[in-house]
């Protein structure tokens, strides 16, 4: 199942090395799971603390576990959006098939 994620970034509650620590580890964590194909694409927004990206996982189940406690700033993310998304050739297939099953 894709999923196109936003999060926002809130370090408030960090001194500066602090934040700058935790970020070092969710990089570290953010690029095994690219390796491993969970993070399919990954892209931090210029000029503010904002990561988006996609993710294919195997249920919503394993997409909140994720989101709510394996990644190592989850508790200094705020989610701004999540969408479900499909891979755009799927879709171009149906286009051409009119829809029918």
């Amino acid at each position: 199942m894709l999923f196109h994620l936003s999060f926002r970034v809130e370090h408030t509650r960090l001194d500066r090395e602090e934040f700058w620590d935790e970020w070092e580890r969710e990089t570290q964590a953010a690029v095994g799971a690219m390796e491993a194909g969970v993070i399919k694409s990954l892209y931090k927004v210029s000029g503010q603390r904002r990561v988006i990206g996609i993710v294919d996982v195997e249920s919503h189940d394993q997409l909140d576990r994720i989101v709510m406690g394996a990644l190592p700033m989850s508790h200094h993310l705020t989610l701004e959006e999540v969408l479900p998304v499909r891979e755009y050739t799927a879709f171009a297939e149906d286009v051409r098939a009119r829809w029918r099953s």
